[in-house]
This record gives structure tokens, C-alpha cells and sequence, in this order.
């Protein structure tokens, strides 16, 4: 299976947090943390990696805490998944770390996936994430209200 970090993963979640809220309101890492329902060390941690990788400013004082850095359409998910776990790589080919890799009839298809893969996700933006939740499949009964 496939499968990103569970760094990764909050840090999506945290930008998301912040893309979806006011973009003049500073937010702090506890109440990104309670409001994310992450543990605020982690929280902690991923929110000064982001900030280190241009993704969030950073603001200190009183009213201080994170702010996106840039509009929520400028923000790949291939970019976030760089910054928190480095370049997105399904194998070993093209890496130089294979000491297969001259002669592996594969290499070329794995390369070309890996390819497809990272500009797929390059493709989806922090904007799309935040954007208004997909349909239900069955949509729920509606109930009434009587007003008498």
C-alpha cells in the first residue's frame, strides 16, 4: 500500500485549517491543535516545518501565531508532501540508489508512474481541499419542521 506519513497528512490538515478560516486572522498552534483535534507537539513541529518551507507566515506577540504565506491556489499537495517527506518516489528508479538500474527492464514504466503520479498531485491545490464537500451518494431524509 501506498500511504503518506501521518506528518504529512496533519500537515494537509493544518493548512487546510488555515486556508478555510479568516486570511487576516493569525491562528496559534493550540488552537490549531483543538480545533484539528491533533496533539499540539506534533502540531508544533509540523507548523515550524511549513513555516520554514514558505508555506505559512509566521507572527509573534500577543495576538502573534501562523497565516498561509500564500493564497491557497498557489499551494500544491505535491509541494507539501516535498517539504514534510522529501521528493514522492513509488520505487528506487531514477534515484541512483539501485544498483539495478542500468539494466532493469522496468525502470522506464516505474518512471513514467512516478511522473503521472507527482503531476497528478501537483495538479490538486490547497484550494481544492478546502472547497465545498462532495455530494452524498444517498442524500439524507430531510425532516420537517412544524411551527405551530
Amino acid at each position: 500500500m501506498l500511504r503518506m506519513s501521518r506528518v504529512t497528512d496533519y500537515g494537509l490538515v493544518l493548512l487546510t485549517h488555515l486556508a478555510a478560516g479568516d486570511p487576516t486572522r493569525h491562528t496559534n498552534a493550540r488552537e490549531l491543535a483543538e480545533s484539528a483535534h491533533l496533539p499540539l507537539p506534533m502540531v508544533s513541529k509540523i507548523l515550524k516545518v511549513l513555516a520554514r518551507e514558505g508555506f505559512l507566515a509566521s507572527h509573534r506577540g500577543v495576538k502573534g501565531g501562523y497565516s498561509l504565506a500564500r493564497s491557497p491556489a498557489e499551494i500544491s499537495v505535491v509541494d507539501v508532501i516535498d517539504a514534510l517527506e522529501g521528493p514522492i518516489a513509488l520505487t528506487e528508479c531514477g534515484s541512483g540508489s539501485c544498483e539495478r538500474e542500468a539494466s532493469c527492464r522496468v525502470r522506464a514504466p516505474w518512471q513514467r508512474i512516478n511522473r503521472v503520479v507527482r503531476q497528478s498531485l501537483a495538479d490538486v491545490r490547497l484550494s481544492d481541499l478546502v472547497g465545498p464537500p462532495p455530494p452524498t451518494l444517498y442524500p439524507l431524509p430531510q425532516e420537517r419542521i412544524h411551527v405551530e
